[in-house]
């Protein structure tokens, strides 16, 4: 048997209530509800970070994110330092096994040629640098505020590229799809992430119209999520045509949970955006309890991993590059800057997680989870709503919406916790 094809296919925003195999009772999304059948959905799945950049960072390299460099989210004018090429990213470690290597979608990780795609071992990239575009004109608005002029943000490769009036999403898949056909005869990693369903909240109207009726936020953010299934669904349809899926590696999973950012022609309102589900959990993008972390997460490889699994066990976005680089064939001295773990184990034999304890830190915050128990400290509900507690334990078994804070009841637990986060941030440079 060769080397097996490698596809991760990564959402921008998109929270764990958001599919229909996680439970979403409004999201059709049945292209990835069978994908989950026919490989493994992740149950307590987690990024490393609650926003863009450093999740993006932590599922590339295999390391924490502060250890890269890429810690908080990237600014988005040109110029921007990103991930340093002293790290090696997965695309790196799989171009010198003989790999294929292409990205198509979103990048977020540095917006010179210094730190571009191209320069971290993608041999093709279509798509965008910096962190969020229009979906039809492809033009970049964060810095309007600041008096900047808006920029556009398309490029193949180091040239800049023009498609406007083109659905970003569909666009993505295309590009995609092309790259399989391409390397049909290679071994490919093409890696997938896909804006959607980042802010602005636009979207074809053959989409919105599979959801007549459903209120506005969550109409479009319905067809926005319908768009990217539809992709997941074309590129499985392109393996299955060169007779490669049983073959093929597909990671799917998102950077962070739902935004409560104001989104595009919802500006100016008082009230946060809750287009998109967090599930049961706590929290939206930036907060270190669950809503902003616990992602929906499916893996599969048919020709080894038994189809049909729910996997309960606590894995990481950084557990990709090293499990990944371990099946195709990368030594394993290679990997041992790695803070991530190789889980293939936990899908082949049913074995535990690897991580005794799981470390989180972002903005001031940090956390911990460690079994069923785990502590948030000075922790937020999104960008800015700050919770009363400064430790906040819960019981995640009993309590996975993180409602109820046990401190006091079991304050010799919070305390040995608390010692043990401060303990970790002197370890790899937080504090």
């Amino acid at each position: 048997m060769g080397k097996p094809n490698v596809i991760i296919i990564y959402c921008d925003d998109l929270g764990y209530g958001d599919l229909g195999c996680f439970g979403s009772k409004t999201m059709k999304t049945p292209y990835l509800d069978q994908l989950a059948k026919e490989g493994v959905r992740f149950t307590n799945w987690y990024s490393n970070s609650p926003v863009c950049s450093p999740s993006r960072a932590a599922l590339l390299t295999g390391k924490h994110p502060y250890k890269t460099g890429v810690s908080q989210i990237l600014g988005g004018k040109r110029g921007t330092e990103g991930l340093p090429t002293s790290q090696i990213t997965l695309a790196k470690r799989l171009k010198e096994e003989g790999y294929a290597t292409g990205l198509f979608g979103k990048w977020h990780l540095g917006v010179t040629p210094e730190n571009s795609p191209n320069a971290h071992g993608f041999d093709e990239f279509f798509g965008f640098l910096a962190g969020c575009v229009d979906y039809y004109s492809h033009i970049f608005y964060w810095q309007q505020a600041n008096g900047v002029n808006p920029v556009h943000d398309l490029w193949h490769n180091e040239k800049e590229v023009w498609d406007n009036g083109s659905y970003l999403t569909e666009v993505i898949t295309e590009k995609a799809t092309q790259f399989i056909k391409e390397h049909a005869e290679d071994p490919f990693f093409l890696y997938v992430p896909y804006n959607a369903p980042h802010y602005p909240m636009h979207a074809p109207q053959h989409y919105l119209d599979r959801f007549p009726d459903l209120p506005p936020e969550q109409r479009i953010m319905a067809a926005m999520i319908a768009a990217v299934d539809d992709g997941v669904g074309e590129i499985v349809k392109t393996l299955r045509s060169i007779d490669k899926y049983e073959d093929s590696i597909i990671f799917f999973s998102s950077d962070n949970g739902p935004s409560t950012e104001s989104r595009n022609y919802l500006d100016g309102t008082e009230t946060p955006y809750f287009g998109g589900s967090a599930g049961q959990f706590r929290g939206h993008k930036g907060s270190l309890f669950d809503g902003g972390i616990r992602e929906p997460a499916i893996l599969s490889y048919p020709r080894v991993i038994p189809g049909g699994q729910v996997c309960d066990e606590v894995g990481m976005m950084m557990d990709i590059a090293p499990t990944l680089s371990a099946i195709c064939g990368v030594d394993d001295h290679e990997l041992q800057d790695m803070d991530g773990e190789n889980i293939l184990s936990m899908v082949t034999e049913r074995a535990e997680s690897p991580h005794q304890q799981a470390f989180w830190e972002y903005s001031g915050q940090l956390a911990v989870r460690e079994g069923k128990w785990k502590l948030v400290k000075d922790g937020m509900l999104d960008f800015d709503r700050k919770v009363a507690d400064s430790l906040h334990l819960s019981d995640m078994e009993a309590d996975p919406g993180e409602q109820k804070n046990l401190v006091d009841q079991y304050p010799d637990l919070a305390a040995r916790l608390e010692r043990d986060l401060e303990a970790w941030s002197i370890e790899i440079g937080v504090l």
